[in-house]
């Protein structure tokens, strides 16, 4: 039985796996290729030319409000129970649906640009004919295609890792676009290709990827390698680039694609674009839903009126107002109830108001319009204004319901602020620097205490301190301030710097020791005589080496060294 259940698994493991040739090797002489016809367009418009009327229409039909104005459009349209003009009611509605239309129109259309920026985005694919790597789509890429990239370049599609430029065959990739996360993670060369006496040839990898079918887990990659003399070698997550991330401290790697297109584990995760509605639009429905019960009990309450009315009168009277049929009889008073339920629904439709929804439509337009116009919003280092994206949901712009945080450094502001030094057993106390740090304490604790108290500021008051601290900014960022100073300087600063960060004088403004600045300034003048003379630096002091020593450390510590893209990494034994 066990035998059975073993064998039974392993035909489902073998059913949902998947075989991967190199594309650069000739068909099987059977006629079959284990390559799938999957190549690497992006699609993710939500609309077609056919599809568009239908579907747009049933996700308008998901507001309430369009339902009810349609329902009244019809019901105008029966002789029996109309009460305006036909084409009067369905102007109004007509112009919802055709607005919200467009607007889903044009954001559909917006998808549709960027798609085409992504497939047209270029990539290093290695030809049989020329034999080298050239540029191509990422469209035209296929799964079993060979492609090489370079430091700072995107994925186009999930690659194994089969070749690095770095002498351990690691592969740093930035997961940002995944999961937000920026740190970088390692990635290593399937084991077996390291070891390599010449450079990876994708002509000479004839070798059979097995691996598991196409899915959304980012965390898990299964498989092995199946090379010519029969020897397997397993395959894990660290031997995959994911689609979407980013080539990090690497200057080059290589690799054959396993998922491309809308097999990979980036948009397998990704379900599409959907319908998005505001917590207004779905306010409005719960209201319109009310606002249809209490029209149903009016109606019901008239049109049950009118027929004890009617039922009053006999076959001999007759109401005065009361209108024959074509045929010349009177209507029954069931039959008359419910014509006067039906045009009592016409009659007050105005309890939900459709000039309300025309008015919001408008303004949704134009609030993307000053959106898009904003100057504030534009962004000058990337030459990037906001994009408004879904068009359906401006309102909702600002409205913060949840703050997560997975951390508590996400939030937090780290403040070096340089307090005092030891140089060899010597102490510079800095006593200026820490008299002005306790005065710049002192009124952030002053403004703290006043904060509770004061109230709240009037909006001309707030307008002018705004304005005060730009100027206050404006003005520090051009000049250098040495305040041994007043308590309203300091107090200025410490509102600058809630305000800043990262850039107040309690920061920035550094009064040093006198002994200290002594000593380094007869220091540097030692060092531009020993540079004129091409003396050693050992010919200096003990004392002012010691100090040399020390802001030498100082500068290498709070500074990052980036090297070259272009510079080969060297292993270091």
């Amino acid at each position: 039985m066990k035998k059975r259940r073993r064998r039974r698994r392993k035909k489902k493991e073998a059913s949902k796996s998947r075989t991967v040739r190199s594309s650069l090797l000739p068909p099987r002489p059977d006629g079959g290729d284990c390559r799938p016809p999957a190549d690497n367009r992006l699609e993710t418009t939500k609309y077609t030319a056919l599809s568009f009327l239908p579907k747009n229409l049933f996700e308008q039909f998901h507001r309430l409000a369009n339902v009810y104005f349609v329902f009244i459009a019809l019901l105008n349209f029966v002789p029996a129970v109309n009460a305006f003009q036909p084409e009067l009611a369905l102007a109004p509605v007509l112009f919802i649906l055709a607005v919200t239309a467009v607007k889903d129109l044009w954001e559909d259309y917006s998808r549709y640009r960027s798609d085409q920026e992504i497939n047209h985005m270029e990539c290093l694919v290695y030809c049989r004919n020329e034999k080298k790597y050239t540029t191509r789509f990422w469209k035209e890429i296929q799964v079993g295609d060979f492609v090489q990239l370079r430091c700072n370049e995107i994925i186009p599609a999930d690659v194994l890792l089969l070749s690095s430029s770095d002498p351990d065959g690691l592969c740093h990739i930035e997961t940002a676009n995944l999961d937000g996360e920026t740190n970088l993670k390692q990635r290593q060369v399937v084991k077996g290709f390291l070891e390599l006496d010449s450079e990876f040839d994708p002509l000479k990898f004839t070798s059979t990827i097995e691996c598991e079918e196409p899915n959304n887990d980012l965390s898990r990659f299964r498989g092995f390698i199946v090379h010519t003399g029969g020897k397997k070698v397993a395959l894990y997550k660290d031997n995959l680039l994911l689609r979407g991330c980013t080539i990090r401290n690497t200057e080059e790697v290589s690799g054959i694609v396993i998922y491309a297109g809308h097999e990979t584990k980036a948009l397998l995760n990704n379900n599409g674009p959907r319908y998005k509605r505001s917590k207004l639009e779905r306010q409005m429905n719960v209201d319109v839903l009310w606002c249809v019960l209490i029209l149903i009990v009016m109606c019901l309450f008239s049109a049950v009126g009118h027929g004890i009315w009617v039922w009053q009168y006999d076959d001999k009277r007759k109401p005065v107002f009361d209108v024959p049929g074509p045929d010349g009889n009177y209507l029954s008073p069931v039959v008359a109830a419910v014509y006067l339920f039906l045009t009592m629904i016409i009659v007050f439709q105005v309890l939900i108001p459709v000039s309300l929804y025309v008015s919001i439509e408008i303004v949704k337009i134009c609030q993307v319009f000053f959106i898009h116009q904003d100057k504030d919003l534009y962004d000058e280092e990337t030459d990037f204004q906001l994009q408004c994206r879904a068009l359906n949901i401006t309102e909702d712009l600002g409205q913060i319901q949840y703050i997560f945080s997975d951390k508590t450094g996400t939030l937090t502001e780290n403040k070096m602020v340089f307090r005092r030094c030891t140089v060899s057993g010597i102490e510079y106390s800095h006593d200026a620097n820490a008299k002005r740090i306790a005065m710049y304490q002192e009124a952030e604790s002053e403004d703290e205490e006043t904060a509770p108290k004061g109230g709240m500021l009037s909006q001309r008051d707030s307008i002018s301190s705004h304005q005060s601290i730009k100027v206050v900014h404006r003005n520090q960022s051009t000049k250098s301030h040495r305040r041994t100073g007043s308590r309203v300087e300091a107090k200025r600063a410490s509102i600058l710097s809630k305000h800043t960060a990262f850039s107040s004088p309690m920061e920035k403004d550094i009064t040093p020791d006198p002994n200290l600045l002594a000593k380094v300034n007869e220091c540097a003048g030692y060092l531009e005589i020993m540079r004129s003379h091409d003396h050693p630096l050992s010919q200096l002091s003990p004392e002012l080496s010691d100090i040399f020593d020390f802001f030498i450390a100082l500068t290498i510590c709070n500074t990052v060294v980036v090297t070259s893209p272009n510079q080969p990494r060297q292993k270091v034994g």
